[in-house]
Order: structure tokens, then C-alpha cells, then sequence
């Protein structure tokens, strides 16, 4: 991974005790940790660990019970509109509309960010060279391998340049080899100091990231660079740290 400078102090999500309750149920239970600039972090955690209720609040989709945090300067409670126009998003299940061209969903999604017709079509040219796809600038996404499309929507996430992009497992369905295209994706957005924010259910990629945390039953129960989590574990992998939390969280319950 390239090493970054020491503009990358600056923290960009900054989280102290953040909450959230459904009714008599705790789904995010005081949660705190910082991301810098630049910075890779791996958020995992089983299903129903709480992961999609953070990154909601996070991304200003969902007000927060208790707690604090700001993202990209910008204060979850009050501030929610200014930060979704300060981030990229990218989803498994939801990025590219299927029934528009490459180009198409380029322009829309340029149009949400607020860019301008110039501005889309000169990012529009530079990323479709970037990818190799010029060949397939008006063909239906519904048309591209999937790991074209995976590319094509983490790219069109960064089409606003954004301070932070969270992706929300962006490599599930893809071979082991378009993967790690993939991360080489991740790897240059934050070299050049745009902060990265994913969820993954691949334990491999844990160990591409800066920093992991790893959530269990609403509360962070690890959190670390993987080296340490793995030294602190006593393990020799990332997918033995995620079982020994699993196994120590069965036990006590």
C-alpha cells in the first residue's frame, strides 16, 4: 500500500459514545472510534451486529439516540443534508440503475452530485479511459459483468470528489480476482486522501485495511490495525480473530 502524508492526521470521523435505540432495543450500543484522512477502515461484524445501523447514522440517514459525532466536519445531528453532499456511497445491492447506459447513469448521478454539464462530460470521459470502457459508453448496465459494474459504481461514487466514500460490500459476488482489481481501486482513492469506509464479509480483505474495527451485539469489541488485532488474539489470521470474538460472545451469553 502507498504511504500516505502527514496530511492524514487530520481526523475526518470523529465518534464518541454514539447510540441508537429502537424502542426497548439497542442496535448501536456506545460506540467510539476516529478515521483520518486518507485511512482504510474495515467495519465488520455478523449480520444483525449492528454495522448498517452505524453506517446510517453515519451517512445522515438515521438520527442518533445519544452520543456525538461528525463527519467530514460535519455534525450528525444538525448538519445531516451537508454531509451526504460531502460523501460517496456505494452499495452490493443497490448503485447503478440497470435500465440506463454507462454514460447515463454518469450523467444522472452527476446531476445529483450537482455538477454541471462540462464538468460531467470531461469526469465522464477521463474515468470511462480510466476503466477501459469507452467501448461501452451506451450499453445498458444491465449488460456489463458484475465486476465491471462494481467498479463502474465505486468510481461514479467518487465522481463529486468526496472527502469520504462508504462502501457497503462492494466486492460481494465477484471472483477472487476481480477482488483484488478491486482493492487496487481502493488502494489508489486513498492514496490520494479520499478516506475509505467499508464493510466486507470477506475476512481476507480485513487484512488490506489500515485499521479494523469489528462489532458484536451493537458494541465494538476490536479495533486495531490487523497485525495488532491478530498479535492482541494471539491468532494468525483476521477470519480467527472474527471466530474468537464470535466464540467468546456464545459463551458469555
Amino acid at each position: 500500500m502507498a504511504a500516505k502524508d502527514s496530511s492524514t492526521e487530520r481526523v475526518v470521523i470523529d465518534v464518541r459514545d454514539l447510540t441508537r435505540r429502537f424502542g426497548d432495543f439497542t442496535a448501536v450500543d456506545s460506540i467510539s472510534f476516529s478515521v483520518k484522512r486518507g485511512e482504510i477502515l474495515g467495519f465488520l461484524g455478523a449480520n444483525g451486529a449492528g454495522k448498517t445501523t452505524a453506517i446510517r447514522m453515519l451517512t445522515g440517514l438515521l438520527e442518533p439516540s445519544s452520543g456525538d459525532a461528525t463527519v467530514a466536519g460535519f455534525d450528525v445531528y444538525r448538519q445531516r443534508e451537508a454531509i451526504k453532499k460531502n460523501i460517496g456511497y456505494m452499495s452490493q445491492k443497490f448503485s447503478l440503475y440497470e435500465d440506463l447506459t454507462v454514460f447515463e447513469n454518469i450523467r444522472f448521478y452527476g446531476g445529483v452530485y450537482g455538477l454541471t454539464r462540462a464538468t460531467i462530460k470531461s469526469k465522464s470521459d477521463e474515468l470511462l479511459e480510466r476503466l477501459g470502457l469507452q467501448h461501452a459508453r451506451d450499453h445498458r448496465i444491465s449488460g456489463l459483468p458484475l465486476g465491471w459494474r462494481q467498479k463502474l459504481a465505486f468510481s461514479v461514487a467518487l465522481l463529486h470528489e468526496p472527502e469520504i466514500v462508504f462502501l457497503d460490500e462492494p466486492t460481494g459476488g465477484v471472483d477472487p480476482v476481480t477482488r483484488r482489481q478491486f482493492w487496487d481501486l481502493i488502494y489508489e482513492t486513498a492514496a490520494n486522501g479520499v478516506t475509505v469506509f467499508a464493510t466486507t464479509h470477506y475476512m481476507d480483505e480485513a487484512e488490506y485495511c489500515d485499521r479494523v474495527s469489528i462489532m458484536v451485539d451493537g458494541r465494538i469489541e476490536a479495533y486495531g490495525t490487523p497485525n495488532a488485532l491478530k498479535n492482541q488474539f494471539e491468532v494468525s489470521s483476521m477470519d480467527d480473530v472474527f471466530i474468537r470474538l464470535a466464540r467468546s460472545t456464545s459463551q458469555s451469553s
